[in-house]
């Protein structure tokens, strides 16, 4: 199953573990992390299902393409990694 991981960042505001879930795209994947963190969503998606603009998502160390559908293909063995993006000067 794909493994899903948050930057540190994140874990300071929320309980984020590592998990492996089921999902052939990421937002299948997010999806599984949703249902045992329901509170993470918020930090990650914007209100119509996009990712926020400061989240920043790799899949298998590629960003991914699609930040509003989230229909990037996961493979058994994916790694998604998931952290906010820095921005300012």
């Amino acid at each position: 199953m794909p493994r899903v991981e948050f930057t540190s960042h994140l874990k300071k505001h929320l309980d984020c573990p590592p998990q492996e879930v089921p999902g052939e795209t990421l937002r299948d994947a997010l999806e599984a992390v949703f249902e045992t963190n329901p509170r993470l969503r918020g930090y990650l998606l914007e209100d119509h299902g996009a990712l926020r603009k400061h989240v920043m998502v790799f899949v298998d160390n590629q960003v991914i393409s699609d930040r509003i559908g989230l229909q990037d293909q996961l493979s058994r063995d994916s790694r998604v990694f998931v952290m906010q993006a820095l921005s300012g000067g």
